[in-house]
C-alpha cells in the first residue's frame, strides 16, 4: 500500500513540479470565473433573462474544472505512456500504474475545483455551496475520463489537445445554459450543468439530474482507469 501511495504522489508532484504548471492550475479557473461569467452574465441579459439568476456565473466553474482536468488528464496519458509500461513492467502492472494515475488525476482535480469554488464564491457568493462544490467536481471528473479516452488513442499532442478543446467548446456552447433545445441540450455535462445552475439561484436538483450527473462522472472514471491501463499496456 505504502509503494502504492508512494507511485502516486511520484505522479501528483510530477504534474505540479514545473512552476508554470502550479500557475495555470490557478489561473485558468481564475480566467474562466471571472472573465467569462461577466460574458456569460451579457448573454443572459441580452435573452431577456431565460438563463436562471445565478446560474451563468456559476457554470463558468464548472467549465474552467472540466476544461483544465481534460487536459491535464490528456497529457497524463499522452506523454507518459513510455514511462507507465516501464513501471507496469519492473513489476508495478498495468493496474497498479493506472489506479496510481487515476488517484493523481483525480488529486489535480480536486485543487482545480476548489480554486474555481473560492473563485465563484468570492467573485458573486454561491446560493447553493455544498450542490455548487459537487457539481463543479463532477465536470472535473467527466472530463477527466474525456482527456485520458482521447490521449489514450491521440499520441500527437497538438492534435489531442485540439480534440479535447473541440470536445469542451461542443459542450459548452450546446449546454443547457446556453440552448433550450433538449437535443442540443444533450451533452456529458448536461445533468451536472443543471444542478450547477440551480445551485447559482439557491434552488435545489431533482433526484434525476443528480443520478445522471454522478453516473457520468462515475462512467468518467471508469473510461480513464481503462485508458491509463491501456496506455501502460499497449506496446508503442
Amino acid at each position: 500500500m505504502s509503494g502504492f501511495a508512494d507511485v502516486s504522489g511520484s505522479f501528483l508532484r510530477e504534474q505540479i513540479r514545473a512552476p508554470l504548471n502550479l500557475v495555470l492550475l490557478v489561473a485558468i479557473p481564475l480566467f474562466f470565473v471571472l472573465i467569462f461569467a461577466s460574458i456569460l452574465d451579457q448573454f443572459a441579459k441580452a435573452l431577456g433573462g431565460d438563463l436562471m439568476s445565478g446560474g451563468a456565473t456559476s457554470i463558468s466553474a464548472g467549465w474552467a474544472a472540466a476544461f483544465l482536468c481534460g487536459t491535464l488528464a490528456f497529457f497524463q496519458v499522452s506523454s507518459s505512456r513510455k514511462a507507465d509500461r516501464r513501471l507496469a513492467l519492473a513489476g508495478l502492472g498495468a493496474g497498479r500504474v493506472a489506479l496510481s494515475r487515476i488517484v493523481a488525476a483525480v488529486a489535480l482535480g480536486m485543487v482545480v475545483s476548489v480554486v474555481a469554488y473560492l473563485t465563484l464564491w468570492l467573485r458573486s457568493g454561491i446560493e447553493h455551496p455544498l450542490h455548487a462544490a459537487a457539481a463543479i467536481f463532477i465536470f472535473a471528473a467527466i472530463y477527466i475520463g474525456i482527456g485520458a479516452l482521447i490521449g489514450a488513442f491521440v499520441h500527437d499532442p497538438l492534435s489531442g489537445s485540439l480534440l479535447v478543446m473541440l470536445v469542451f467548446s461542443l459542450d459548452a456552447f450546446t449546454g443547457p445554459q446556453m440552448t433550450s433545445s433538449q437535443i442540443l441540450g444533450y451533452t456529458p455535462t448536461r445533468d451536472a450543468a443543471n444542478i450547477l445552475i440551480a445551485a447559482g439561484a439557491g434552488q435545489g436538483s431533482p433526484a434525476s439530474d443528480w443520478i445522471g450527473a454522478l453516473a457520468v462522472a462515475v462512467g468518467g472514471i471508469a473510461i480513464a482507469l481503462a485508458a491509463f491501463w491501456l496506455a501502460a499496456r499497449k506496446h508503442a
